[in-house]
């Protein structure tokens, strides 16, 4: 039975969907059945794991709204292990459409409790906000991973995100749990980024992962090539970081298990 995590900070630019790519190409390099769901409209994660979403027939769009099947949605990408649900411009009216649906907030936990048993790992890709499709990531998921850069105003909201999960966890989704804060675009010679690491290390201690991602302009470049970091420059310190990611979870799930 798949873990469902999702990726969530109501913050743009934290590196959500870098971590979604690249987590879930390095939890697929260790053997792992993953799976991606990209719930933000913008679409990133499917173009940055080299789908054209243009071509794209049937997405978690027309699964939330439209109660299509969703393994007709899934696309075997070009990497082994890793599968995804691409996104569309169309889930930004999908929650006003939902707006009539019974349960609303539960569509993608309907949607994904069809898919679970064949994965080892479900990542859904959130978007920058804490709108409905949002909450419906958070119903569905196991666990939340909570990205945060290391730079100033990086706690700025996250409150917010925290009373929105506390929230589900006591009216939708009681098995809620954060799987932990991840330090990302943390660069060791800025004082700054020192500082902000110890505040959130010393603010939220065992739920803070050991790993850090460190900033690195090859995490950007992959992106724009639709690759995961591994295969497009699997030396770099980027790539490092995130297997390293990959063996912190699967350790961390394991221990839970």
């Amino acid at each position: 039975m798949g873990k469902i995590i999702a990726l969530a900070n109501q913050k743009g630019g934290v590196g959500k969907t870098t971590t979604s790519i690249n987590l879930a190409a390095s939890l697929a390099s260790l053997g792992k059945k993953v799976l991606v769901v990209d719930a933000d409209p913008q679409a990133n994660s499917s173009s940055g794991l080299g789908v054209d979403v243009a071509e794209a027939t049937t997405t978690i769009y027309e699964c939330l709204v439209d109660d299509i099947d969703p393994q007709k949605a899934v696309i075997k990408t070009t990497f082994d292990n890793l599968s995804l649900i691409p996104s569309h411009i169309n889930l930004v009216g999908a929650e006003i459409e939902m707006i009539e649906i019974e349960n609303r907030e539960k569509r993608l936990k309907n949607v994904l409790n069809i898919l679970r048993p064949d994965y080892d790992f479900i990542l859904i890709d959130c978007a920058p906000s804490l709108g409905l499709i949002v909450v419906n990531c958070l119903t569905a998921a196991d666990s939340v991973i909570i990205p945060v850069q290391c730079e100033y105003f990086a706690l700025e909201g996250i409150g917010k995100l925290l009373n929105t999960i506390k929230i589900i966890k006591s009216k939708l989704n009681p098995s809620l749990n954060i799987e932990g804060f991840l330090l990302t675009m943390y660069d060791s010679r800025l004082r700054y980024a020192n500082q902000v690491a110890g505040e959130v290390r010393s603010h939220f201690e065992a739920l803070v992962f050991d790993t850090m991602i460190t900033r690195n302009v090859k995490l950007s470049e992959a992106t724009s090539y639709g690759q995961p970091i591994m295969t497009y420059d699997k030396e770099s310190k980027g790539s490092q970081d995130y297997m390293k990611l990959a063996k912190e979870l699967i350790e961390k799930t394991d221990k839970r298990e």
